[in-house]
């Protein structure tokens, strides 16, 4: 249940500098010491939440993240924020994503690390700041990343137009894991593209957010908007270049 993505806003890519975090070929910034953002859903086995549940959890756990003031300049007495450094680190890569599961002890004991819990419908998804490639904490590193999937018991509601839609592509299956990592990638695209103001909005709302499935000819429509559109870089489950989230956020609606 994991991702190492490499996101692309449409069409704004091919006008990016070579440094790009946008640029799906290696640059210079993979020279730099890679990170990667931890996300764990908790998993009990005889009550798991729904998919799409544990994919808008996902998302606005990232956006949490990274509104956070311990990820900014703007703790009390104008201090830098605790985690603003690796913050930066990381967004100044691939903005890697990893998913792992817990259950039971495992969830008590990753609950003790520093992070932030963020409780959808049923869903709880806790993320962390970012962790060096090969320095995961203990806790994290002997959670499962594979072997889990979830589903829709009943049919998801339909995804509010009036605000924040992240659609995922109608044409590509992925696991419950990867899901949730793209989607959070749609999230951190949209958040980027926003303004301050807008930015401010949106976290002072609780970051509502929609994650819905468009059919094949939709999804056509939406690449072509020029809303941010994720390419992952194609080392789990999917082709290098496909584009899995769009997202649709109605400040960046043409």
């Amino acid at each position: 249940m994991s991702s190492d993505s490499i996101p692309e806003a449409l069409p704004a890519a091919s006008e990016a500098p070579g440094d790009s975090p946008f640029r799906t070929e290696p640059t210079a910034r993979d020279e730099a010491p890679q990170f990667v953002l931890p996300l764990v859903v908790h998993l009990e086995k005889t009550d798991p939440p729904a998919r799409n549940d544990a994919l808008v959890t996902a998302a606005r756990a990232v956006l949490t993240i990274l509104a956070d003031p311990r990820s900014l300049g703007e703790e009390e007495g104008g201090a830098e924020g605790e985690w603003a450094q690796v913050m930066r680190d990381w967004q100044d890569a691939r903005i890697r994503k990893v998913v792992r599961r817990a259950r039971g002890a495992e969830w008590r004991k990753a609950s003790t690390l520093p992070g932030i819990t963020v409780t959808g419908e049923h869903a709880e998804v806790r993320v962390f700041p970012p962790v060096p490639l090969d320095g995961w904490p203990k806790e994290l590193a002997k959670l499962q990343v594979s072997g889990t999937d979830l589903d829709d018991p009943q049919a998801p509601p339909a995804p509010d137009l009036s605000g924040p839609v992240l659609w995922m592509n109608p044409d590509v299956t992925m696991s419950a894991g990867k899901a949730m990592a793209q989607a959070g990638h749609g999230a951190q695209l949209a958040w980027w593209e926003l303004s301050d103001t807008e930015r401010k909005a949106w976290r002072e709302a609780g970051f509502p957010l929609s994650v819905g499935t468009p059919d094949p000819a939709r999804w056509r429509e939406l690449t072509a908007s020029g809303l941010p559109v994720v390419r992952d870089a194609g080392f789990t489950e999917i082709a290098p270049g496909s584009c899995t989230v769009v997202a649709d956020h109605p400040a960046l609606r043409r």
